[in-house]
């Protein structure tokens, strides 16, 4: 394939759909396909309006009527019992005609090629392809798309990719990880009896925990040691590590890394289950937020079909967002502009548990696994509200968080973005106020009529 930018293909940019809201705003700020699932079948079985048969349908043919596409995930793996429903209750939505169905399981893409061989089916992540081999059997199968797992890097993607140019590949570009194979992890399933692959994952990664050390006893168990009995020499541990591991890149394996360690669950006080790292990280802790903006090019020029951001239980902010920056890195990359990183700071504003490329490229150092921070942060930007009307020149703004005369309000609309220094503020009694203090309230702005149903994020 030809590097040449006159000749690149625009990759779909396919976005999340929580809501007919979502799915309309992120077609508004240029997503040309979103993705929902039903509660039974999917991996989001809360927070999902797409919930009843009748708004599934009016997402189905709110996207048609504006020229995009729908896909519908049903990419469970299930056990005996909902097999005896899956096609009765598919039957419907099959009737609804989404553009493909998202689907991981082998005895229901059989079931569903044998009853519907017309219907698309675009393999899940959640089924691990991380082969070409892999590729080529979905390809005899039947199948129009592979969704390849998250942990493939950007040479790998394109050696499938050059080994499969008849199939379509979409991959992950933004969104959170799991700590697991692309999303198959028992950890909920162990804490709460929620199976995240049954679509109930009480993201178990992303509670608090203690970590505690422990020894090893006579009979081989790990065994908890009192903080008041640790000595630890940190420069010693140091020259040792140093002497005994071979560096990663450029970067020093840590000195505690091969220690054992205990953790507690701040619900679950008392309760110390073992958790070892090795030279690639510690794999019950939280992740950092994927985030391949800068990947953009590449992934275009390798002829990758659809890229992907995640989030069906996230924000309308951060649809808009999300949609809005990899739409504008796309159009750069066909046209062959260079990368703008302005983007990155854009989708810095998002809440977020910091940000990695994942895997993309191979391998980095363990500051790319987030150690110090288990809760979400946000910063450059904060999402403050919405603008639910225009007249004469003054603006309805549904608040989702505190802002002030005198502050650089960023207008988000589709028509494009602008940075105004906010002059006034007035409240539901039309008084003149300085400051609102949260969620909950509606003021009033002046704001140009243009930017109707705009979203309005402070600058920090």
């Amino acid at each position: 394939m030809s590097n040449s930018s006159s000749l690149l293909k625009s990759p779909e940019l396919l976005l999340p759909a929580g809501s007919l809201e979502k799915m309309h705003a992120a077609f508004d700020f240029g997503a040309d396909a979103v993705y929902a699932g039903q509660p039974r079948y999917s991996l989001r079985a809360r927070n999902n309006e797409f919930s009843t048969l009748d708004i599934l349908q009016q997402g189905i043919e709110g996207a048609h009527a504006r020229g995009k596409s729908f896909f519908v995930a049903s990419n469970i793996f299930p056990h005996n019992s909902k097999l005896k429903t899956y096609l009765n209750d598919m039957e419907p939505v099959i009737a609804m005609k989404p553009d493909a169905l998202i689907m991981a399981d082998p005895g229901l893409i059989m079931m569903v090629r044998e009853k519907w061989p017309e219907v698309n089916v675009h393999l899940s992540v959640q089924a691990n392809a991380v082969n070409w081999a892999d590729v080529k059997f979905w390809q005899k199968m039947g199948l129009t798309r592979v969704i390849l797992s998250r942990e493939l890097s950007l040479d790998e993607i394109e050696e499938i990719k050059q080994r499969c140019p008849e199939m379509e590949l979409e991959v992950f570009v933004h969104g959170a990880l799991c700590i697991a194979y692309s999303g198959r992890c028992l950890l909920s399933g162990y804490f709460n009896h929620r199976d995240p692959n049954q679509g109930t994952c009480t993201n178990s990664c992303r509670w608090d925990y203690k970590v505690e050390n422990a020894t090893e006893n006579e009979t081989g168990d790990l065994q908890r040691i009192p903080v008041e009995t640790i000595k630890f020499d940190f420069n010693k541990a140091l020259e040792e590590a140093n002497q005994s591991f071979s560096a990663m890149g450029d970067m020093q394996r840590h000195p505690l890394a091969d220690r054992p360690y205990l953790i507690e669950e701040a619900g679950r006080p008392g309760s110390f289950m073992p958790i070892l790292e090795d030279e690639h990280g510690t794999y019950i802790m939280n992740s950092k937020d994927l985030r391949a903006i800068e990947h953009i090019e590449r992934l275009t020029k390798i002829g990758v079909d659809s890229l992907k951001v995640e989030g069906r239980t996230k924000s309308l902010y951060y649809v808009v967002r999300t949609a809005q920056a990899y739409r504008r890195a796309i159009d750069d990359a066909v046209a062959g502009r260079p990368f703008n990183e302005r983007l990155l700071s854009e989708l810095d504003g998002l809440a977020n548990r910091g940000y990695t490329d994942g895997f993309y490229q191979r391998h980095h150092t363990q500051d790319h696994q987030n150690y110090m921070e288990g809760v979400s942060k946000a910063h450059r930007s904060q999402y403050v509200g919405n603008v639910l009307a225009i007249e004469d020149g003054w603006a309805e703004v549904e608040v989702k968080n505190r802002f002030a005369v005198g502050d650089k309000i960023e207008i988000i609309h589709p028509s494009g973005n602008e940075i105004i220094d906010l002059a006034q503020i007035r409240n539901k009694h039309n008084e003149a106020i300085d400051v609102i203090g949260g969620a909950g309230h509606k003021v009033r702005i002046p704001l140009d009529a243009k930017y109707d149903k705009a979203l309005l994020a402070r600058m920090l």
